[in-house]
C-alpha cells in the first residue's frame, strides 16, 4: 500500500461539520503504549466466540451426513428405482455437490449484505434459509426435491460459513483470536461427529426413518444459532465502518467487559477509526461495484496489495480443500464399501471422525503457541508423508489388492495387515489436517484484509472454498467408482502431489500473523514479507500516524470524517 495520505479539511468544513466530534461526546483517548491498544481478555469473549462458532456444525453436520445417507439402501431406491444397490456416479455427485454449488453463491451474497445490514443480521437470515432447505430434504420423495432442499440449505450455510469467521475475527481479542476462530473448525468436526453418530443409528433402517431422521436434525442447529445470535452485539468493527462509533464504543465495552471510559476501549476503538480513516483514503469507494473491483486493485508483486490478499485468502482456502479431507468424509463409505477389504465401513468413518474431534483442540494452543504460518508449513509436510504412505501401501499389498471369496460371498482383501496400515495413516492425516490446516486457513482469512474489503475479501475466500469443494465432489465419483476411473488407492497420490503444492506455497506465501491485532497486520503485510514475517513487531499506532492532539486524544477531524462517511453511506443506500 502507499504512504498514507494526510486527512486535509478545510476550516469551514471543519467548523460547520453536520456532525462534529463535540456535539456527539466523541474524544477518543489515543493509545500511546503499544501493549495497550486491547483490553485484557475476559470470558465473554469466549462465550460470545463459542455461540458463533456453533455455525460450523452446519458445515460439518451438512458435509457428513450425506455419507452415510448415500450409502442408505431406501434412500438408493428411492432416488434408482427398486432393486438397486448404488447410487449412479452422476447421482451421487449432483447430490453431494449441490449444497456446495448454493454455498458458493450464497456466501458470495453475503459478503454484500453483511456490509450493508450488519455481521449478526447476515448470518440469522443464513439461517432462516437453511431451515427452509431442511423442510424440503426432509419432505422429498425424489431426487428433484432432495436436490432442491439441498441447494437452498446450501445458501444457507454459504451465509453462515462467510459471516460467522468475519464476526469472530472481528470481535476477538488479539491474544487468543487464533484460538477462538478456531472453534469454528472444532464446531464443523462436531457436526461431522454428529453425522456420523447419527448415520450409525440409523444406518439398520429399513424405512425412510434412514435417510429422513440424518436431514430432519439439521433443523436445531439452525434455530440454536439464529436464536443466540439474537443475544449477541453486532461488530464494532461494522459500527465504525457505518460511522456509528457511539455504538462501537458501547458494543466494544460489553465485549471486552470494561466502562466505556475504560482508557482499554478508549485506545482500541481510537486505533480501530484511525485504521478506518487511513483505509478508506488509500482505498477509496464509489460504489458498489468499486467495492468490488478494490478487492483486486494493486501489484501482484506487492504482499500489502488487495489482489495479493485476495489471492491469499482465496488460494489459502482452495489448498486447504486440495489436501483431499473431505474425500475422507464425504466419500469414505462408499469408498470403503467399494474395496471390499472393510466389513463395517460405517464405524470406520466414525473412527476418522473421532480422530478429527479430538485433534482440533490442539490448535486452540499451537495456532497461538507456534502461530498460524508454522502450523501451516509443516502441517502441510506431514499431511504430504501421509498421503504418500497410503498410495504405496495400497497400491503394492492393501486397498488395490483383493479376491472374491465364495464363501462370503464378497470381495475380501488379500493382506489384511496392509489394510489396517492405509486407515492408520489415513487416521495420522486427519489427525495433521485437523490440528493444523483445518483451523489454521479460518483464522487466517478473518484476518489478512483491510476494513473496507473484508466482507467481501471473507466472501471471496469462503466461496472459493466451497468452489473446490464442489469440483472435488463432483469429479471424486468419477476418480473411484469400479465403472469408471476405479483409481482405488491410487487417488491417494493426486492427493499427496496437492499437499506437497499447498507445503510449497504455505513456505513462499503465508505470512505470521500471530499476536496482532487486525490493525497491525495491515501494517505487517506493508512492512515486511512472509518469510520474514514472524520476525516483525509494531513501532508505532495508527492513531499517533492519523493525528492525536496536545491532550493525547484522537485529533476530531479524524472522527468528524468517520462520522460523515456514516452519512454519505446512508445516501448512498437510499439511492440504491
Amino acid at each position: 500500500m502507499p504512504n498514507p495520505p494526510h486527512l486535509e479539511m478545510s476550516e469551514t468544513k471543519e467548523d460547520h461539520a453536520s456532525h462534529s466530534a463535540a456535539e456527539h461526546g466523541l474524544a477518543l483517548k489515543a493509545p500511546t503504549d503499544l501493549a495497550h491498544v486491547e483490553a485484557p481478555v475476559t470470558w465473554k469473549a469466549y462465550v460470545v466466540c463459542a455461540l458463533a462458532s456453533f455455525g460450523g456444525i452446519f458445515f460439518g453436520y451438512d458435509s457428513g451426513y450425506i455419507n452415510g445417507v448415500t450409502g442408505s439402501p431406501v434412500f438408493i431406491e428411492l432416488i434408482e428405482g427398486a432393486g438397486a444397490t448404488t447410487l449412479t456416479a452422476s447421482h451421487n455427485s449432483l447430490i453431494t455437490s449441490i449444497l456446495s454449488a448454493g454455498t458458493f453463491f450464497g456466501a458470495l451474497i453475503a459478503g454484500d449484505l453483511a456490509d450493508y445490514f450488519g455481521r449478526r443480521p447476515t448470518i440469522i437470515a443464513g439461517c432462516l434459509i437453511y431451515i427452509v432447505g431442511c423442510i424440503l430434504q426432509a419432505a422429498s420423495h425424489g431426487l428433484g426435491l432432495i436436490v432442491a432442499g439441498r441447494l437452498i440449505a446450501g445458501f444457507g450455510v454459504g451465509f453462515v460459513s462467510a459471516v460467522v469467521i468475519l464476526y469472530m475475527s472481528e470481535i476477538s481479542p488479539r491474544k487468543v483470536r487464533g484460538a477462538l476462530v478456531s472453534g469454528y473448525q472444532f464446531c464443523i468436526t462436531i457436526g461431522l461427529l454428529l453425522a456420523s453418530c447419527v448415520n450409525y443409528a440409523v444406518k439398520d433402517r429399513t424405512d425412510t426413518g434412514s435417510y429422513r431422521i440424518p436431514i430432519s436434525i439439521q433443523f436445531a442447529w439452525g434455530l440454536i444459532l439464529a436464536g443466540g445470535l439474537a443475544w449477541l452485539p453486532e461488530s464494532p468493527r461494522f459500527h465504525v465502518k457505518r460511522g456509528n462509533i457511539d455504538k462501537a464504543v458501547a458494543v466494544l465495552a460489553r465485549l471486552r467487559g470494561q466502562p466505556k471510559e475504560s482508557e482499554y476501549i478508549q485506545s482500541e476503538i481510537a486505533e480501530i477509526v484511525a485504521n478506518a480513516e487511513y483505509e478508506r483514503q488509500v482505498i477509496p469507494s464509489n460504489g458498489w461495484f468499486d467495492t468490488w473491483a478494490n478487492c483486486f486493485k494493486g501489484s501482484l508483486f506487492d504482499a500489502s496489495s488487495n489482489v495479493r490478499r485476495t489471492i491469499l485468502g482465496t488460494s489459502l482456502q482452495m489448498m486447504q480443500q486440495w489436501t483431499g479431507v473431505n474425500f475422507i468424509f464425504y466419500f469414505s463409505t462408499p469408498f470403503l464399501q467399494s474395496t471390499g477389504a472393510i466389513s463395517n465401513t460405517f464405524l470406520i468413518s466414525l473412527i476418522f471422525t473421532l480422530v478429527n474431534v479430538c485433534s482440533t483442540p490442539l490448535s486452540f494452543y499451537t495456532i497461538e503457541k507456534f502461530g498460524r504460518r508454522t502450523l501451516l508449513v509443516w502441517g502441510a509436510f506431514a499431511m504430504f508423508v501421509c498421503q504418500m504412505i497410503v498410495g504405496i501401501v495400497g497400491a503394492t499389498a492393501g486397498f488395490n489388492k483383493i479376491h472374491f471369496d465364495v464363501a462370503a460371498g464378497a470381495d475380501r482383501a488379500n493382506n489384511p495387515a496392509a489394510v489396517n496400515a492405509q486407515i492408520a495413516f489415513i487416521a495420522f492425516f486427519i489427525f495433521f489436517f485437523a490440528s493444523t490446516w483445518g483451523p489454521g486457513a479460518w483464522v487466517l482469512i478473518g484476518e489478512i484484509f483491510p476494513l473496507p474489503i473484508r466482507s467481501r475479501g471473507v466472501a471471496l475466500s469462503t466461496s472459493s472454498n466451497w468452489l473446490w469443494n464442489t469440483i472435488i465432489t463432483v469429479i471424486t465419483p468419477y476418480l473411484v467408482n469400479a465403472d469408471e476411473a476405479n483409481l482405488r488407492s491410487y487417488v491417494f497420490f493426486m492427493w499427496g502431489g496437492l499437499c506437497f503444492c499447498a507445503w510449497v506455497y504455505a513456505y513462499f506465501l503465508v505470512p505470521e500473523t500471530k499476536g496482532l491485532t487486525l490493525e497491525q497486520v495491515d501494517r505487517m503485510l506493508e512492512e515486511t514479507n512472509p518469510r520474514n514475517s514472524a520476525k516483525w513487531r509494531p513501532t508505532k499506532t495508527f492513531a499517533s500516524e492519523m493525528g492525536i492532539n496536545q491532550d493525547g486524544f484522537l485529533k476530531d477531524k479524524v472522527v468528524e470524517h468517520a462520522l460523515e462517511h456514516a452519512g454519505a453511506v446512508e445516501h448512498t443506500r437510499d439511492l440504491n
